[in-house]
């Protein structure tokens, strides 16, 4: 990574095709990309100098040892070398130590580590301190890409493709007929426009509702009040994010608020009552917050409702495994990029190339993105926002579903419910049980359907359907 000049003006980073957020500032630091140090002849990495025998180690394995210390030992440890002092420093290290810490017991005032000071010595003159000391020629990817990710912007390229299916009006028939029995996502429009949550869920209304609350915040949970004054002083790679499937429970206002639109109405999964898996979660967060690539759980299909903001989707196909991402071959883990923007910078470019196309989107408030079974799937926020989704199961998915429960593994890929291993038998016994015959009519379908693929007849086995000749094979 080059960057000539870390303090760039923005219209000189538009050229190089990057801009940094209007709120943007030079690193806090003075961390240069490393590839700067090329550029420079006469200078040195004073990270090396300041580390002695701590050099020879990556800067990510690095922070994951100084991760071990207490928030006094990261201070005093800061005070030995000006590299040391960058290193105790790095942002994550202290939100790691305020959310182990103090859970969702802090009110957040601009950086994790003045919370984390404020919070444990509440006497200290915070306003006054200075934590921001520049180091010079301090050269270190690591460190530079974790600020280059919390401040760029979306570049317009990265938003510009809208290749999925849009639809208004459509009638459930069609909508099945479509898109659900394929298996094929869609975006559509209009379809909340009897919720009274488009026009009541403001700041204002959701705090009042709320009360004392508290919602699951990554791993932690928060009042909406302070969840917001955090979203709006936050400038990091991995904005948290309130995600709570429990909102309903919590605040049954909030469930009066919304209905589930026409078209995902048959849920399957309700006939276990309250021991079905977590299936709905209230879903709020800043600009640059999300999920990074993932498949829905349980194997089931999802709605996704945009109430304030919009979101950038990113979808592919089950048997295409995006770029960057490497799950394990039981399905129970995925590794992929730290970041959802590192993803964008890294291998977004790369999808161009390939024959089979993501399928991209801009959802905006009061539009819904269905997301069909297996399909991978990340979503950013391009501003503040708030939605609601919801996890079903129809007769089009209840095949897949149950052969998903059943898996030999299942104790391991089952979410949302304490009890893993029954739930397949769970699920069988109360769907036979309130529809009788359907696991087997379901069935014989999907055998029929197979058997009908498969099948070729004489003319389809000789000609060739792109020139509407001939074709032998000797």
């Amino acid at each position: 990574m080059i960057v000539k000049n870390q303090t760039l003006n923005l219209e000189e980073e538009a050229t190089q095709g990057f801009s940094l957020k209007s709120s943007s500032s030079s690193h806090n630091h003075g961390v240069q990309p490393l590839g700067n140090l090329l550029l420079n002849n006469k200078s040195h990495n004073s990270r090396n100098s300041g580390l002695g025998n701590l050099c020879i180690l990556t800067d990510d394995i690095l922070i994951d040892i100084l991760g071990f210390l207490s928030g006094t030992h990261l201070g005093l440890l800061s005070t030995v070398s000006k590299s040391l002092y960058i290193f105790c420093n790095h942002e994550p290290l202290w939100r790691n130590l305020v959310l182990e810490t103090l859970k969702g017991g802090f009110s957040f005032n601009g950086s994790w580590k003045s919370t984390f000071v404020s919070a444990f010595w509440p006497d200290f003159d915070i306003e006054n301190a200075n934590f921001c000391i520049k180091v010079r020629n301090f050269y270190s990817d690591y460190l530079f890409q974790s600020w280059l990710c919390a401040n760029l912007e979306m570049k317009s390229e990265w938003l510009e493709t809208d290749n999925i299916k849009r639809r208004s009006g459509i009638s459930v028939e069609d909508f099945i007929l479509n898109f659900e029995e394929p298996n094929k996502p869609v975006l559509l429009e209009g379809c909340l426009e009897n919720w009274d949550a488009l026009e009541k869920w403001d700041r204002d209304y959701l705090i009042r509702v709320c009360g004392d609350v508290v919602f699951s915040v990554g791993p932690v949970e928060m009042k909406l009040e302070e969840y917001f004054k955090y979203a709006d002083l936050a400038k990091e790679e991995r904005p948290l994010y309130l995600f709570d499937p429990k909102f309903v429970e919590k605040v049954p206002q909030l469930g009066l608020d919304y209905e589930v639109p026409v078209y995902f109405r048959e849920d399957l999964f309700s006939v276990l009552g309250k021991e079905r898996p977590d299936y709905r979660w209230v879903i709020i967060g800043p600009a640059g917050s999300g999920s990074s690539f993932h498949v829905d759980p349980n194997s089931t299909s999802a709605w996704n409702a945009v109430i304030k903001g919009s979101k950038k989707w990113v979808l592919f196909p089950p048997e295409v495994v995006p770029p960057g991402v490497h799950p394990s071959p039981d399905g129970a883990e995925v590794a992929c990029p730290v970041s959802i923007i590192e993803w964008f910078m890294n291998f977004y470019g790369a999808t161009k190339n390939w024959k089979r196309r993501p399928v991209e989107c801009v959802c905006k408030a009061g539009d819904v993105v269905f997301v069909p079974n297996g399909w991978w799937h990340l979503v950013i926020n391009l501003e503040d926002s708030i939605a609601i989704t919801q996890n079903y199961v129809s007769r089009r998915n209840l095949l897949n579903v149950l052969d998903f429960l059943k898996r030999p593994n299942a104790s391991e890929l089952v979410s949302g419910t304490t009890d893993r291993v029954n739930l397949y038998d769970k699920f069988k016994t109360a769907i036979e049980a309130s529809f009788p015959g359907t696991i087997d009519e379901l069935a014989l379908k999907a055998e029929e359907k197979s058997a009908q693929e498969k099948k070729m007849t004489f003319w389809e086995s000789v000609t060739d359907a792109k020139v509407g000749g001939f074709k032998f094979s000797f």
